[in-house]
This record gives structure tokens, C-alpha cells and sequence, in this order.
């Protein structure tokens, strides 16, 4: 049996699986690369920076390839109904990376709250502008939560406990017994922060509209997917102080960055690191043992 970890593997998931006897590769293959030589492998294990379009899905129908594995939470990098019409399983780790995820998005809303980023670099200029700096305390304020799914629900709850409002707006209501549930335009204008964490989309579900409606005072953060806001409109809010910040995490064209976020102090920016922590990572690695070894039936 041979996996392909094309963007790479855990050291947990390579270790069992070198133990069991599967061949592991770890190199990277490009989408032409993909077509030619992947139908070699049995599973395919990806990360975002692996698309696994229709034109893939094509070139490994009929070879070994069995099972496709997202090694993260979203799956719009995979063309779920090309591999299903070409015979090939597609899974994913859902629950690995929620903590980490849910740690950095508070991180933020303490970052920009108090300024640190940006008194960070001036510090560093060898600038002392402490007046410049007056924040405010996220205790009390409300947390609006658009998807509240896994990260949502986690992130609601350790909300909790640092003294915020919760309010949640998703399709489906979700039972719990400490945020409330909005309509989507309500959230938008009552939220002090606004945390996105839904699937893709189709549509930006954050516009010109949406940034109308939502306080001055407002925080947006998005570590969902690079489609679910309107970049330009966004930037034009943040230029004109129409909104008090915002932390992106995603972008639409990865690695490519709208290079007008440069320009501004009340955005932090990060490279795409929701899941980037040593725990989520091994965490990645142990449901994709549990889901290769039960996709086979026994250890291969």
C-alpha cells in the first residue's frame, strides 16, 4: 500500500504508517505531476495548497487511488462530486484544529483591541508613543459568530469565559446554553467583534452593505475561507476608518496578498496559520491514521 502526503505529513501519521509497512511520499507533486503519477498511490492526503479539481479527479479514475484526504477542516480545494463520479472516497479531519484555531482568532481580538502589533513595530523603530495606544477591554463587549459549527461553538465558549456577549448567527439553530441566536443583519449591527467561520462560498457574505451596518467600533476577523468577504470593499472600510480593524488569515489567491492591506495599520494579517500549532498538527495526524486505518478494514 502507498500514500502520497503531497503537501506533507505529521511525524505521528508517518511514523504509524511506516510501522504498518505503507510506503509514504513526501514530495510534492504539481497538478500536472498529479495527473501523471498519482493514480501510483492508494491515498492521497492534501492541505490547501493541493487542488484536487476535476481535471485530477479524471486522471486518477481507474488507477489505485481509492481515498482522498483533506488534512484540515475546509474542503473547497476538492472537487467532491468529480471524485465521487470517478470512483474516489474523499474525507477529511474536521475536529483537529478547532483549539488552534479558535486560540489565535481571541488572539487577535486582544491584538487589535490594545494595539500590540502595531506598538510592537514602532517600539522596534525606536518610537515611544504610549498616547498613541489607548485601547479598550473586550470584557462586555459582544462577539457576533457567523457559522457555528465546531470552531464557532469553541470559540463562543472560551468567549465566555473572558467576559463577552455571545451571539451566534448559522442555518441551523444550535442548542447551547450560553450564546444567543441572531439573524445575520441583526449580528452584523449589534457586534463589537464579527468572527467568520463558515464553508465556502459562492458570494462574499461580508460586502459593502454588511461593513455599512456594523459599528465604528467594529473588529471583523475572518480565518473561514478567502471568498467569504469583499476584499476591496473591506480595504475601503479600513481606509476610511469605517470600521475599527480587522485579522485575516485567508485570502482568495494563496498565496498572493492584496498588497493595499500593506498599507494599513488596523489590519493584522497572517500566512494562512489557523491550524499551525504542534498540537493541531498531531491531532491531523491521528485522524488520518484512524481514517486510513478504518477506511481499509485492517492495518495494511
Amino acid at each position: 500500500m502507498k500514500i502520497l502526503a503531497n503537501d506533507g505529513l505529521a511525524k505521528n501519521a508517518e511514523e504509524h504508517f511506516i510501522d504498518e509497512g505503507i510506503e509514504i511520499e513526501t514530495n510534492h507533486f504539481d497538478k500536472e505531476e498529479l495527473m501523471k503519477v498519482g493514480g501510483d498511490y492508494d491515498v492521497i492526503v492534501v492541505r490547501s495548497n493541493t487542488k484536487i479539481d476535476k481535471d485530477v479527479a479524471k486522471a486518477l479514475k481507474g488507477t489505485k487511488t481509492a481515498l482522498v484526504i483533506r488534512a484540515g477542516v475546509g474542503l473547497d480545494n476538492i472537487d467532491i462530486n468529480a471524485c465521487k463520479d470517478c470512483g474516489i472516497d474523499v474525507d477529511y479531519t474536521p475536529n483537529s484544529s478547532k483549539n488552534a484555531v479558535t486560540e489565535l482568532v481571541l488572539g487577535q481580538m486582544l491584538n487589535l483591541s490594545r494595539h500590540l502589533s502595531v506598538a510592537d513595530a514602532t517600539m522596534k523603530k525606536g518610537q515611544w508613543n504610549k498616547k498613541q495606544y489607548d485601547g479598550f477591554e473586550i470584557a462586555g463587549k459582544t462577539l457576533g459568530i457567523i457559522g457555528f459549527g465546531r470552531i464557532g461553538q469553541s470559540l463562543g465558549e472560551k468567549a465566555i469565559a473572558l467576559g463577552l456577549e455571545v451571539i451566534y448567527y448559522d442555518l441551523i439553530k444550535v442548542e447551547n446554553d450560553y450564546a444567543k441566536y441572531y439573524e445575520f443583519d441583526d449580528l452584523i449591527k449589534k457586534a463589537d467583534y464579527i468572527s467568520i467561520h463558515l464553508p465556502s462560498l459562492d458570494e462574499p457574505i461580508i460586502g459593502k452593505k454588511e461593513l455599512d451596518n456594523m459599528k465604528e467600533s467594529a473588529i471583523l476577523i475572518n480565518y473561514a475561507r478567502g471568498n467569504a468577504l469583499d476584499e476591496e470593499e473591506l480595504i475601503d472600510a479600513l481606509k476610511n476608518n469605517r470600521i475599527r480593524g480587522a485579522a485575516i488569515d485567508v485570502f482568495p489567491n494563496e498565496p498572493k496578498v492584496n498588497e493595499k492591506y500593506f498599507e494599513l495599520d488596523n489590519v493584522a494579517l497572517t500566512p494562512h496559520i489557523g491550524a499551525s500549532t504542534l498540537e493541531a498538527q498531531k491531532n491531523i495526524g491521528n485522524e488520518i491514521i484512524n481514517i486510513v486505518d478504518n477506511y481499509f478494514g485492517v492495518k495494511a
